[in-house]
Parts: structure tokens; C-alpha cells; sequence
């Protein structure tokens, strides 16, 4: 099954407060479009910005804006690279009312599925004009979800329809996992992050994200929430081995 999206709970701003927005992009040029756009407001403030996932995990708790506006695709990646996703996954079990806005230049069904997933408030393409950008920040400013009827029906449909069973190889593939890979594919599976991860096994954030894409290459899947239908179906297998 899938698991239930984690639904944005963002605070709204205090009245007569400026919203707080955090901007996370790999191009400059983008990330000092958006600030100018956003900055001639009277009511936006950007707060900070980064250009990479390490650098907005560090600074977006620190700055505790109300927005983070966050590319999906950070780097060179094309596909299904969706660096951005995990950042709002990370982002959001720290701050639980932070709202997360994705931006991107992909319609990318797997993306917006996954952002939603993450607890994103938001999805919203780069063609997007500059007017509907500044709405769209201040709507999920005010704790409001913000997706188009077309995008809620296909995100919908998503989650009503169960996870497809990994295929017996990737079950089969799980001997080719270390006993620490399997440790950490069993915290994948009950929702954990890779921060949460890293605190629990103590380790490095950095060599957790790269344990997951280890798991994710050696079980032949490209996305986070299939490594948890795996660890899923892994616990059942050993849930009936015990007789439980």
C-alpha cells in the first residue's frame, strides 16, 4: 500500500508580518529572478537562499522562513532525479510548518506525486508568470494547498491505487544488500528521512544519501517510496517466518 501523504501544515504568517521565503535553486540566474520578483513586493521578505540540498538544510533552519521555494531538480540530473523532493522531505520533519513550494521545468507526474509524498504545499512549473508566482506564495503562506484541478485529480488517482508489488527480482536482489543496507531499507520503509536515519544509526547524513542510492541501484529501483514498498514486503515475509 501507500503510505498516506504527510499533508503541509503551514502557520500562517502574523498579520501585518511580511512573508518570510527561502529560495533553493541551482542557477543563479533563476534564484536572483525570483528574489527580485518577490523582493518588489511590500509584503514578501527573502529571507535566504541556496544552490545545492546541503547548503538549504543548514540554512533554512536557521532563518525559519514561512515559504521555501524549492527546485525539484537540483544539479545537472535529468529524469528522475528529484534531489529537491527529498529536501522538502527533510525540511518538513524538522519544521513541520514550513510550507513548501516545488518548482520546476518538467511536468513530471513521478515528481509531483513524490512532492506531494513529501508534504509539499505546492507544484507549480517555471513557466508560471511572475503575478501567479507571487499568489502562489502567498497562498501557501497562509496554510493552503496549492495545486491546479488537472494535477489534484492525477495525484489523487495515485494514491488511491495501491503501490505495485515489487517484482520478484528486487525482492530476489535483497541478498545483494549488506546487513547495514538492510537496516537502513528498513527505516526507508517505515518513513524515516535521511537525516532521522543518520541520527538513529549515527552516522553521517552524507553516507546515508549515498547507502540509499547504493539500495535503490541494487534493488533496480529509481524511487524512494518503491525501496519502501520492498522493506514493506520484507517485514511481512519475516512477520510470517515468526508466526506473527
Amino acid at each position: 500500500m501507500n503510505p498516506r501523504p504527510t499533508l503541509p501544515t503551514g502557520r500562517p504568517a502574523e498579520p501585518g508580518a511580511p512573508v518570510r521565503v527561502f529560495l533553493l535553486d541551482d542557477h543563479e540566474v533563476v534564484r536572483r529572478g525570483v528574489r527580485d520578483l518577490l523582493e518588489a513586493e511590500p509584503d514578501i521578505v527573502v529571507v535566504g537562499e541556496a544552490s545545492n540540498a546541503r547548503e538549504a538544510l543548514a540554512r533554512v533552519p536557521a532563518v525559519r522562513p514561512d515559504v521555501a521555494v524549492l527546485d525539484v531538480r537540483l544539479g545537472n540530473a535529468t529524469g528522475g532525479d528529484h534531489e529537491g523532493v527529498e529536501v522538502c522531505r527533510e525540511l518538513r520533519a524538522e519544521l513541520p510548518d514550513l510550507a513548501c513550494l516545488m518548482l520546476t521545468s518538467f511536468d513530471d507526474d513521478e515528481a509531483l506525486f513524490d512532492a506531494i509524498m513529501a508534504g509539499a504545499a505546492g507544484y507549480v512549473l517555471k513557466q508560471i508568470g511572475g503575478s501567479d508566482l507571487i499568489t502562489a506564495v502567498r497562498t501557501v503562506a497562509t496554510g493552503r494547498s496549492l495545486l491546479d484541478p488537472r494535477m489534484t485529480s492525477r495525484v489523487m488517482a495515485r494514491i488511491r491505487e495501491p503501490e505495485p508489488d515489487p517484482a520478484p527480482s528486487a525482492l530476489g536482489d535483497l541478498d545483494r544488500l549488506s546487513p547495514r543496507e538492510l537496516e537502513i531499507l528498513d527505516l526507508i520503509g517505515v518513513g524515516l528521512t535521511n537525516r532521522q536515519i543518520a541520527d538513529r544509526l549515527f552516522l553521517a547524513e552524507k553516507t546515508v544519501k549515498n547507502r540509499v542510492s547504493a539500495i535503490l541501484g541494487k534493488l533496480g529501483v529509481g524511487r524512494r517510496v518503491q525501496a519502501a514498498v520492498i522493506a514493506g514486503r520484507l517485514r511481512e515475509t519475516r512477520g510470517r517466518a515468526d508466526g506473527v
